[in-house]
């Protein structure tokens, strides 16, 4: 095979790969052999189908799968013979510009940018440290409780934390909305459900009365037609519930799994999956941190503009797909990856210096610290072990989990070595949404 290397870009790269066409209809040749011994084809008997038979069969996927090999196969090579390294995954089509009696493909890729010396010595980290306390696990007690609520109507005022069945219609420019009738709904008072003047406006509020309200509704406020704008909302409350808390006794431990219903081994249970959450936050915290002391000190680095854009494509489809989860319909306009590049390009930079880190220090995956996060991981599952099977079958699965680990263990490295300083929080503190 014959491959040759151009430079397109400052970071584009143009390989030519040409096969001779013999090897390839060689090779195709004696997979169709091999094939044929073993076929089982109704009407005829095993290792009697016909050659034409087996060809027409097989023959489109024994080509497509021997030219991928080969090409994979001088790519490769090509790549570690000119000492290149891939920022993204290559694109491979025909060339037009093949000889006689050769098949030619054209393979384009990005590098990954000179970074010039990588010294993490000089980046000032704040690392964030917090812990489980007792009160912590109080706290989740209670918000157990109130997840497992029942709700009972009383004849009284509504107060924060009721339940209030309400009715609510609004005029808006002349235009009541909606046109007939209200529309109808429960909301939790403090809840943040409704627009907070109109939930505020329910405490004091008992079953059939009504209230009359104008409310400035914020540009960015949820229903379109009410965005930016005055309007006259009516509001009628239904009835008012309470909540009513279930006692912390034996059914309700064993409820949530813990099979002795006794109360230490409760707080335990609760203790472990706190801090298997706090240390998920934590490091979360840390690679921000990292990440943006990374991307300060290289800004000035270009990087591999098509590996950008398909990071922003990426995080647009991640951004669609997690609208669609939570039952709302969005349709972006074609270019609206534009506006996610420069988030974009702070991902690509974070994690080609996270892996050129790792190659220059020749820092390696801690098999100890992958299993310890796989077991992790299956822990918050029913069958730990039907999750940790799954993962070791799956090569793609436990590809991903290889590189969120290794990409840990870096980020704690450049930590450990650059000025770092503690910064102590609370558990509420840590886990809370940056």
């Amino acid at each position: 095979m014959q491959v040759s290397v151009e430079s397109v870009g400052n970071l584009e790269r143009r390989m030519t790969l040409r096969v001779p066409a013999e090897r390839v209809e060689n090779q195709i040749g004696g997979r169709l052999r091999e094939i044929a011994r073993t076929a089982r084809i109704k009407g005829f008997r095993p290792g009697k189908v016909p050659a034409k038979v087996i060809e027409q069969r097989y023959g489109a996927q024994v080509r497509g799968e021997v030219v991928d090999e080969l090409l994979q196969q001088g790519f490769d090579q090509a790549v570690r013979e000119n000492e290149l390294r891939l920022a993204g995954n290559p694109r491979i089509e025909p060339s037009a510009e093949a000889g006689e009696g050769e098949l030619a493909y054209v393979a384009t890729f990005e590098v990954v940018p000179d970074f010039g010396d990588i010294d993490v010595t000089t980046l000032q980290v704040v690392r964030t440290t917090a812990e489980v306390t007792e009160d912590d696990i109080d706290r989740m007690i209670e918000n157990l409780r109130l997840q497992r609520r029942s709700w009972t109507i009383v004849n009284r005022p509504a107060q924060p934390g009721d339940a209030a069945d309400v009715e609510t219609w609004s005029v808006i420019g002349g235009e009541r909305l909606p046109a007939e009738g209200a529309e109808r709904g429960v909301t939790m008072i403090g809840s943040g459900a409704m627009f907070p003047e109109i939930e505020n406006a329910i405490v004091g509020m008992s079953a059939g009365e009504d209230k009359t309200l104008t409310v400035d509704f914020p540009e960015n406020w949820r229903v379109p037609q009410l965005a930016g704008r005055q309007a006259v909302v009516n509001v009628k409350v239904e009835a008012i519930s309470e909540p009513v808390l279930p006692e912390v006794d034996a059914e309700f431990i064993r409820s949530f799994g813990v099979r002795s219903g006794e109360m230490p081994q409760f707080r335990v249970e609760i203790r472990n999956n706190l801090e298997r959450e706090l240390k998920g936050a934590l490091m979360g915290r840390l690679r921000r941190e990292v990440g943006e002391q990374l991307v300060a000190a290289y800004a000035h680095v270009d990087m591999p503009p098509r590996v950008v854009e398909n990071e922003a494509r990426a995080m647009l489809a991640q951004t669609v797909e997690q609208a669609r989860r939570q039952g709302r319909q969005v349709e972006p306009p074609a270019d609206a990856w534009r506006e996610l590049l420069e988030p974009a390009r702070k991902r690509v930079t974070v994690a080609l210096l996270v892996g050129e880190i790792a190659r220059r220090n020749e820092l390696v995956l801690d098999p100890k610290r992958l299993n310890e996060t796989l077991r992790l991981i299956a822990s918050t599952y029913e069958e730990p072990q039907q999750v940790i099977d799954l993962y070791r079958n799956d090569r793609q699965l436990m590809a991903g989990l290889q590189n969120r680990v290794m990409e840990e263990q870096v980020i704690d490295w450049i930590a450990e070595r650059a000025v770092h300083t503690d910064r102590p929080l609370s558990f509420q503190e840590a886990i809370a949404p940056q």
